[in-house]
């Protein structure tokens, strides 16, 4: 794979929309989940480089969208605990409803399409695709969050949270800098979303 794709993908980790999340058990890294929330303001996401005919569109309405990516469990862990990688995804609801999200994306292969269709309800939106540091073609399917997050919600009940668990795993706190006592990051939530 080309440098230009390495530092790219690598500084998706990077964006001022990013937010990496670790689920443990027992101390133990156990799966891990990577999400963008992106916007007109803040665009920034994976998808949105391979997808952009299919994306730009909703951005540029004003839509939110949750592009969650490097979705892993551990195997062993997930034998265990079957219900781990419906925990992981969790967090892409809570964003979804923390945000106001319209879209959740799903960037998978052909063989994960299935999962998320009958499991989730997405659509797919793409054929597969090339895309940068994999080896297999990927395609976009998503999810129109205010259509089935009721269903969804009561089809997977323990998806459900409060404010105050979203609000704790998603909002970012101005930060002073200690030389001038001046915010130098802002809060998403109190100015909207990203």
């Amino acid at each position: 794979m080309s440098t230009s794709f390495q530092s790219v993908f690598r500084s998706n980790d990077q964006t001022g929309n990013v937010y990496l999340f670790g689920l443990y058990i027992d101390s133990e890294l156990a799966s891990s989940i990577r999400m963008h929330v992106s916007s007109k303001i803040s665009p920034d996401c994976p998808a949105l480089e391979v997808f952009a005919d299919c994306l730009q569109p909703q951005l540029d309405a004003g839509n939110v969208l949750i592009d969650s990516t490097r979705f892993v469990t551990d195997e062993k862990l997930a034998r265990h605990h079957r219900t781990l990688p419906y925990a992981t995804l969790r967090l892409s609801v809570m964003a979804a409803q923390y945000f106001g999200a319209e879209y959740l994306l799903a960037s998978v292969r052909a063989e994960h399409q299935a999962f998320y269709r009958r499991k989730f309800h997405y659509e797919l939106v793409s054929e597969p695709r090339p895309y940068p540091l994999l080896a297999k073609p990927i395609s976009l399917m998503t999810l129109h969050f205010p259509s089935h997050a009721r269903e969804g919600l009561r089809q997977y009940p323990f998806f459900r949270s409060t404010f105050f668990e979203r609000r704790m795993l998603f909002e970012r706190w101005r930060v002073r800098s200690p030389s001038t006592n001046e915010p130098n990051q802002t809060d998403p939530r109190r100015t909207g979303p990203i």
